[in-house]
């Protein structure tokens, strides 16, 4: 198998690829050391890429604190555009092919329909901004490459918003939840897996991709679906996001189209609700 390289390894979607890839015994994917993942300094990459010389490179590092964002400009853009560029550079000398993760939050979500690769992106987030910036970097850079947009991930590991419910939960009887803002959960094992596929398939049809779980939901039922799933009681009020003002702006309905994902790679898309229950599962038995 081909060596992969795989960066910010120790967030939520790299310890998903770190487990799975455990799971299934590769050999040859790295997660790099702190003195050669920074993905903003170029020395620190020639020497990741020198040494290691890969076929795939898996860019999971971003600047991701949404809110904290607006006011870090500078650093965001660092880490989510230029550091995209430096990978896409490196990818180019070294003839790897870069899988790089973004963002529904490219998208300004005001109209309810589905999403497409093709639609216009006009992010609201200086994280949604720096994201597209990122997309558009690697673009201008290399044409080796697969850009997977996902939403609203999750999983065992990390901060996320299931497990923030869940223990929100245990020390509280009501929640109230926004139920004005739409779109789809993604269980990151879910992303980590259609990674290794899209490189198991040794395909090269290059480009921008849609990936998340099937189906449509709102941050309310997302969390009456934790709270129903694991058997908790805690009792869930719907409200509009203007109840709950957050620094940055979201997009109110950011549901992607997974057609071309799909028919590409001739994969089938676990419904949110199907996948939920299995890290729901897996948190209680640990």
């Amino acid at each position: 198998m081909n060596k992969i390289i795989v960066f910010g390894g120790a967030g939520q979607l790299g310890t998903c690829l770190k487990t799975l890839a455990a799971e299934q015994a590769f050999v040859n994917i790295i997660f790099p050391e702190e003195a050669m993942s920074d993905i903003r300094e170029m020395d620190c990459l020639k020497l990741a890429f020198e040494k290691i010389r890969p076929a795939y490179v898996i860019n999971c590092a971003a600047y991701t604190a949404v809110d904290k964002a607006e006011d870090e400009l500078d650093l965001v853009r660092e880490v989510n555009r230029d550091g995209a560029a430096n990978l896409a550079r490196m990818c180019k000398s070294y003839g790897a092919v870069l899988i790089h993760i973004s963002t529904d939050f490219v998208f300004e979500g005001n109209i309810p329909k589905l999403l497409s690769e093709t639609d216009r992106a006009n992010p609201l987030s200086v994280y949604g901004l720096t994201k597209l910036e990122g997309e558009q970097a690697i673009a201008a850079q290399m044409q080796e490459f697969y850009i997977l947009r996902t939403s609203w991930l999750y999983s065992e590991y990390g901060n996320n918003f299931a497990k923030t419910m869940l223990n929100l939960g245990r020390t509280r009887d009501e929640l109230r939840v926004i139920a004005d803002q739409v779109g789809t959960p993604t269980y990151a094992m879910d992303l980590a897996s259609a990674i290794f596929h899209i490189i198991a398939s040794e395909k090269q049809a290059y480009g921008i991709y849609h990936f998340s779980n099937e189906g449509v939901t709102s941050w309310y039922d997302f969390a009456k679906a934790i709270f129903d799933i694991s058997g908790m009681r805690t009792k869930v009020l719907p409200i509009p996001g203007t109840e709950y003002p957050t620094k940055a702006a979201r997009p109110a309905y950011s549901v992607m189209d997974k057609t071309k994902f799909k028919n590409t790679f001739n994969l089938e898309v676990p419904y949110w609700r199907d996948s939920l229950k299995i890290c729901l599962e897996k948190l209680a038995s640990n």
